[in-house]
């Protein structure tokens, strides 16, 4: 199993191929060339973990043979970030673990995502204005859903639903509030800042999903998000800890001027990004993201541990974005049903 001395030497690479370009090998390493073959980018396999392809290129199939040997994912996306497909090297034959992911069906695993959630978003508020009284009077307010969700026993999934919600309001209304926050509509997209949380929390969801994937997880059996047709829900569910992160760089990335409302246009109601500033944008979540890499792997890797053993969630690994650091939830639950 690949353990954090491995995963932190790898890296991910984000690709969005201008027409022509071709990927390619050569003597194991992964070659990347323009439409007159001049090579533009290479890199071994042995240094890859995931390589994300944004739009349209020639891939060979020695590319496909050599992403099962060295244990990369190639992932294809839109130009919109949307992911289609996934060539991967996962435990696909960890069919234990599936049995155990089908079979569960309690809510405690999804009330402690949301702990880990709510925890982070409290955090990130807290660095914004400690005095501000608007913001301290979110924090509290984030406090009592924490309580609420700390102390109850065996809370039914409706429930969690609607602290979440409550939670993700008082929090988003203060985190943008000087930006004439309106609401999170991800489907609508009525603003620049709810365009800019989908195309962060894609590139989370993508990096994400690759790292469930190499633990031979199903991403479509979650245990919170509800199961449909082709929703990747254990994806959706894993991520719920780290948005903040996504949060947080934009709430930074406005301010440094790095994301700019006029890099973005209307279309039918909905804003959309420039394509030309797709992948200078990209790489801004993507350096984020990577910069905690380490800890979301770690994250996956000890939820894949726990859930296999049967642990009770309280000793569960947490990640704290303050301390950037995982910790388990049981030293300040003893009292829990």
């Amino acid at each position: 199993m690949l353990e954090v001395a491995d995963f932190s030497k790898k890296q991910i690479i984000v690709y969005m191929p201008p027409k022509g370009d071709k990927i390619s090998y050569r003597n194991d390493n992964i070659i990347i060339s323009d439409s007159d073959g001049k090579i533009k980018y290479q890199i071994t396999c042995y240094r890859i973990f995931a390589l994300i392809v944004v739009g349209d290129c020639s891939v060979t199939t020695g590319i496909i043979r050599r992403a099962r040997k060295f244990g990369f994912s190639i992932c294809f996306m839109t130009y919109s970030f949307r992911l289609y497909s996934v060539i991967g090297a996962g435990l696909e034959g960890n069919f234990y673990l599936h049995e155990k992911q089908y079979s569960y069906t309690g809510t405690e695993i999804a009330s402690f995502l949301m702990i880990n959630k709510i925890k982070n978003q409290r955090e990130t508020l807290n660095m914004i204005r400690r005095k501000n009284p608007y913001i301290k009077e979110g924090i509290g307010m984030l406090d009592g859903y924490l309580e609420t969700l700390i102390g109850g026993c065996n809370l039914d999934r409706n429930t969690i639903l609607g602290i979440e919600g409550s939670a993700s309001k008082v929090y988003f209304a203060r985190m943008f509030a000087e930006l004439g926050w309106k609401g999170r509509k991800p489907r609508v997209k009525p603003d620049y800042i709810n365009s800019l949380l989908d195309i962060g929390y894609t590139v989370l969801f993508e990096f994400i999903d690759c790292l469930l994937n190499v633990f031979g997880f199903d991403v479509y059996k979650g245990v919170y998000h509800t199961c449909f047709y082709m929703r990747k829900s254990l994806v959706c569910d894993i991520m719920e800890p780290f948005r903040p992160i996504v949060d947080w760089r934009i709430k930074k990335g406005i301010a440094l001027q790095q994301f700019k409302k006029e890099d973005f246009f209307e279309l039918n109601g909905q804003w959309q990004l420039e394509y030309k500033k797709s992948s200078e944008y990209i790489s801004v979540f993507m350096n984020d993201i990577l910069e905690n890499k380490d800890y979301v792997f770690r994250y996956v890797r000890d939820y894949y541990r726990s859930f296999m053993k049967g642990k009770d969630p309280l000793h569960y690994k947490m990640f704290l974005l303050a301390k950037r650091e995982l910790e388990p939830l049981e030293e300040e639950n003893n009292d829990r049903c």
